[in-house]
């Protein structure tokens, strides 16, 4: 029979046949969603990195809560907020250093470019990616908190700048990875689009989850600069700086657990 007098019923049906058969989804059924709970700790596309980018997140409110309550108003963490600073102490604004600026603003760049050489030399592989950066992270955290240990109540000029420069490269090398993970809304450090989604979105029903998710951020990071400022106000900045490297080692230890085996959220092309 000519092509041009097949029943087209029978000609859609097997064009739908065929579709299914590779993998092609019916544009007219809706996508399955995946349960709430199930997107922040064992999501299809980022297995746990949800949740323990939301312990980051926390991290982050803890630790510059230290550096801007204790090392002369600087970021560790926010480099928006910290070349601001910089401004501000050039133009001789008190309160702010200078040099703890510039030196956490180097320890970021240097944290970030060493973020891009293991990006580039352990591959495609998220899992073991992050297990390691979040491992170094907490060397460096540690290597901060040992210097304001060994100074005291008081850091002299050259510890201060020390445990701005310290803290900033793993805060640095957390932001490269973070960035090339690629988990949506969970930058662990900047909330500003964080923000602008929600309030863009608030009006969108099918965006429910992804505001659930924002705000879940923007929530944790509050936490943590609440945790950081009491830690500061009635401890000291040593007990601060300790909570955060508390936080950065049972995410690295929870990620090297994650790490292990090959999962379908390992592989970069299951994020997309």
């Amino acid at each position: 029979m000519p092509a041009e007098s097949r029943d087209p019923l029978h000609t859609a049906t097997a064009t739908a046949d065929a579709a299914r058969a590779d993998g092609i989804a019916n544009p007219a059924t809706p996508a399955p969603r995946t349960p709430l709970l199930r997107q922040w700790f064992a999501d299809p596309r980022h297995g746990p990195l949800p949740v323990l980018l939301l312990l980051l997140t926390a991290n982050t409110g803890v630790i510059d809560a230290v550096s801007i309550l204790t090392l002369g108003r600087v970021f560790v963490a926010n480099m928006t907020g910290n070349v601001v600073f910089v401004g501000f102490a050039v133009a001789g604004a008190p309160g702010f250093s200078l040099s703890a600026s510039l030196w956490a603003l180097a320890g970021f760049i240097i944290g970030a470019y060493v973020g891009g050489l293991l990006i580039r030399r352990i591959g495609r592989h998220r899992g073991r990616l992050f297990a390691t950066a979040t491992v170094v992270e907490t060397v460096m955290i540690g290597a901060a908190l040992i210097v304001s240990l060994a100074g005291g109540h008081t850091l002299s000029g050259a510890q201060n700048d020390l445990v701005a420069g310290a803290a900033a490269v793993g805060l640095g090398l957390q932001n490269a990875v973070v960035r090339r993970l690629a988990v949506p809304d969970l930058t662990t450090t900047v909330l500003t689009m964080t923000l602008t989604g929600i309030a863009a979105d608030v009006t969108a029903a099918d965006r429910v989850p992804t505001i659930i998710r924002r705000l879940l951020a923007v929530t944790t990071m509050i936490l943590g600069a609440v945790v950081g400022a009491l830690l500061v106000l009635h401890l000291g900045r040593s007990e601060g700086l300790g909570v955060a490297v508390a936080l950065v080692a049972v995410t690295a230890t929870a990620a090297l657990i994650s790490a292990r085996g090959d999962q379908p959220w390992q592989s970069y092309s299951a994020a997309h």
